[in-house]
């Protein structure tokens, strides 16, 4: 049986979601920018130019996607900074792929530990490149390598020390649009066990009209068929309207949704009030809170 090219091969899309943000983190215009100063440290230098990087985005990104992975990147850096400040003792990044929040964060999370779950190629690109930028990582970061065909998530973070029934931020940024729906409700069987009273997750996902290529989104035409060509397919998504529905069935309760219009209010209205980006409308992020008596 042939192995998927994840197993084999660093993840494209990861890859591009760091160079997306290593381009956002030197943008001029404060909407455009996010604070990812590390991410800059893992792209070949021929991007660090800002020039050079708006324009492979205005080439090669779909529409709003590039708008997209700032907000995403904004709102998902503003909810680890609030559960850091709330005493969370520990943050689990599933598919964890270039994310820099270990390093970024290092001296809010001090007090906490940060598990990095995802496939052994990408973490090992990951690893490789911060050894060879001279990067240093953090000892309250631990790697967890996972074949997640073949492997138990529970299994491997017991053997990583992660404590259960702590109070504890899941992350899944980017990760549930490629599973399949009966590994959407084992990943999140898996964090109502290892979560504590308080825990939270914070999530993103595609509209389902997406995979059935429905085009009622902004942006949306060409965006599963570049993830799917980077062999990274889309699998799974969630019917607009029905976010509560999916997390009351899993146990849990819904704390905030943002869907492209709203993050577009949030992260791209300049000082006039006018809006200077355009969201691709395919995806929406949310934060829900660990039923445990569900």
């Amino acid at each position: 049986m042939a192995r998927k090219r994840i197993e084999t091969t660093s993840s494209r899309t990861a890859a591009l979601t760091c160079l997306c943000r290593a381009i956002s983190s030197l943008e001029n215009n404060r909407c455009y920018r996010c604070d990812d100063n590390v991410a800059r440290s893992l792209i070949p230098g021929f991007f660090r130019i800002p020039l050079a990087g708006r324009l492979f985005v205005k080439l090669f990104a779909v529409r709003g996607s590039y708008e997209y992975v700032i907000a995403r990147t904004k709102y998902i850096d503003a909810v680890v900074k609030k559960s850091l400040s709330n005493q969370f003792t520990q943050i689990l990044i599933f598919g964890a792929g270039f994310d820099t929040r270990a390093l970024r964060f290092q001296d809010e999370a001090q007090h906490a530990r940060i598990y990095e779950l995802d496939a052994p190629a990408t973490q090992e690109a990951k690893i490789g490149q911060y050894k060879k930028r001279r990067l240093d990582i953090p000892s309250n970061v631990v790697f967890v390598p996972i074949d997640f065909d073949i492997e138990s998530p529970i299994l491997k973070l017991d053997q990583a020390g992660f404590k259960r029934n702590e109070r504890s931020l899941f992350l899944l940024e980017g990760v549930l649009m490629y599973l399949q729906p009966q590994s959407v409700d084992q990943t999140f069987g898996i964090i109502r066990e290892l979560a504590g009273a308080g825990s939270e997750v914070v999530f993103d996902y595609v509209y389902a009209s997406v995979l059935r290529h429905e085009g009622t989104c902004y942006g949306e035409k060409g965006f599963a068929n570049s993830v799917s060509n980077a062999g990274e397919q889309w699998n799974f998504g969630i019917e607009q309207g029905e976010i509560g529905q999916f997390l009351s069935h899993h146990g849990f309760k819904l704390l905030e949704h943002l869907n492209a219009g709203e993050l577009e209010a949030m992260y791209f209205k300049d000082q006039s009030g006018k809006i200077v980006g355009r969201i691709n409308g395919t995806h929406c992020l949310t934060r829900a809170l660990v039923m445990k008596d569900f």
